[in-house]
């Protein structure tokens, strides 16, 4: 479904750019551009040919690793996206590595002391975190953090040249923003709920072990398989979902 789905939205985009007025070689070229200048630039990125046999040939090339050249700047896409795919597997990165072990933790919790106000407040809590839009929970944490209290800074500029320990400082506020913690919480706490009625977790129980120690070591292995399926989905999301914070911390 997702090839699909990348299929068709290229098919429209470059139905779209097909359908938009003016030249594309005269708008980069200038108005100035003598015919012969017009006819080579759209000779050499093959502007001439049908739009179809232009798409095919796209489509072959993206399918190698190709996507062109930026006829705004002359430079290959390919470069353009590598040079800032890093920062985002990063971020993506940095985000799962905070969410994930957070997430199970509070569900073994909320699991441990079920129905209680901590199960109901962090339910709760993380239900409402995920309600809101990113760009509106990233802008609330650079009003609080860099604003009101300067403790990290609201742009997150970060290169090959920038420290482990600096790049994690700067991006520390686009990972927050990005931490999705409520549908692997959800799911480690139902999971768990469900197994501590089977009888081999009650005759722990009756053995005298302590109840978080029958969760950690008798009921979370087994709930494990639906929980690494829940944790990959959000990881999907993390890396759809990664290029609007981006944009917000720049």
């Amino acid at each position: 479904m997702g090839i699909l789905t990348l299929l068709i939205i290229s098919v429209l985009i470059f139905s779209a750019i097909e359908l938009l007025p003016g030249d594309i070689a005269t708008e980069t070229l200038g108005q100035s551009a003598t015919e012969e200048t017009v006819a080579a630039f759209r000779k050499r990125f093959n502007l001439n040919g049908p739009v179809h046999m232009r798409y095919l040939e796209w489509l072959g090339n993206a399918l190698r690793g190709d996507f062109g050249v930026s006829l705004s700047n002359q430079r290959p896409i390919s470069e353009l996206i590598a040079a800032r795919a890093g920062n985002t597997f990063f971020l993506a990165g940095y985000a799962a590595l905070i969410s994930v072990p957070l997430a199970i933790v509070l569900g073994m919790l909320a699991a441990l002391y079920r129905n209680s106000i901590f199960d109901k407040s962090v339910s709760g809590a993380t239900l409402a975190a995920i309600s809101f839009p990113e760009f509106f929970v990233a802008y609330i944490l650079v009003l609080l953090f860099s604003v009101i209290f300067g403790w990290f800074p609201s742009l997150a500029n970060v290169d090959v040249t920038t420290s482990l320990a600096e790049r994690l400082y700067r991006t520390f506020l686009p990972a927050l923003t990005l931490i999705v913690v409520a549908h692997m919480m959800r799911m480690t706490r139902a999971a768990i709920i469900n197994l501590l009625a089977l009888p081999y977790v009650e005759m722990a129980h009756l053995k005298g072990m302590r109840r978080w120690r029958v969760i950690a070591i008798h009921a979370m292995p087994n709930a494990i398989a639906p929980i690494v399926n829940v944790v990959a989905l959000n990881l999907a999301y993390l890396f759809v979902g990664v290029v609007l914070v981006e944009v917000v911390f720049v």
